[in-house]
């Protein structure tokens, strides 16, 4: 899920841990089983390169940052019952070096890359500009 934001950040029992003063994106990131680095490689392009920031720039156009957060929740299954399931969503030893090539991949395109800390309890704060919000699949 991308947001385009004005600002944002992620905190970690009072510690900020990720940032972004300037505008730019917020990625929330979900994981599941089969993802690998096609999917990187796919997701990276897509958002490095979508025209949602404003005048129709994307984050290389404008030289803009990103934040990237873990999300494992975006995998929730909510058709049945009261309680979600998460058996969509990978588990940590297999999202997480996932996770960091995505990083890596943002970087090796020169976007600037903050992030929030895998698999812990996170605050995010964020300002959506617009409001914009989009859900990506790759």
């Amino acid at each position: 899920m991308l947001q385009r934001v004005t600002s944002a950040r992620v905190e970690v029992e009072g510690e900020v841990v990720g940032s972004l003063a300037r505008p730019g994106l917020l990625a929330l990131v979900g994981v599941t089983h089969d993802d690998g680095p096609e999917q990187v490689e796919r997701m990276a392009r897509k958002i490095a390169e979508l025209r949602i920031l404003r005048d129709e720039q994307s984050l290389t156009d404008a030289g803009a940052p990103v934040l990237v957060v873990s999300q494992f929740t975006l995998y929730a299954d909510t058709r049945k019952g009261r309680r979600p399931s998460w058996s969509a969503a990978a588990p940590g030893p297999v999202a997480e070096p996932v996770l960091d090539a995505l990083v890596a991949a943002l970087r090796a395109r020169g976007i600037e890359v903050e992030q929030g800390r895998f698999g812990a309890m996170m605050q995010v704060s964020l300002v959506n500009d617009g409001p914009v919000t989009l859900v990506v699949d790759a």
